[in-house]
């Protein structure tokens, strides 16, 4: 699998949104995203890791495990067949007046780092490709 990663500079719908038009809405823009990052063909085996950042105000976070999952249903026919098939999830949540040592993060991220909005960074690898950033 090749990995495949972008940033979406907004604001993550939880899964728990009592707006599930907007939680729908949600979903399919980070598929359009990811497959302008250059998903696809979907997966259909193997194991995939998936790695989620989460930036956002410290006076309004988001459960950390309710923006896996919209994100996660969002890769599906995109990036894998079934996520299932996603064995390894790394999520963040990090604060955007919170320091952060750009070295090795990836570029995708530095740019949203840089632009300090709200918005979510997304990798999806094969697990035996483990990488971590933060």
């Amino acid at each position: 699998m090749k990995s495949v990663e972008f940033a979406l500079p907004l604001r993550p719908v939880s899964l728990q949104a009592k707006n599930r038009a907007n939680l729908q809405a949600w979903k399919s823009l980070v598929g359009v995203v990811a497959r302008m990052a250059g998903a696809g063909p979907p997966l259909t085996k193997g194991k995939v890791h998936l790695t989620i950042v989460f930036r956002c105000y410290e006076r309004a976070p988001i459960d950390v495990d309710n923006i896996i999952k919209p994100i996660q249903d969002a890769l599906r026919n995109i990036v894998y067949k079934n996520d299932v098939i996603v064995t390894d999830v790394q999520s963040h949540r990090r604060y955007l007046n919170e320091a952060v040592d750009l070295t090795y993060l990836p570029k995708s991220l530095i740019e949203l780092v840089v632009s300090n909005d709200e918005g979510i960074y997304v990798r999806a690898s094969n697990s035996k490709q483990l990488g971590f950033f933060l």
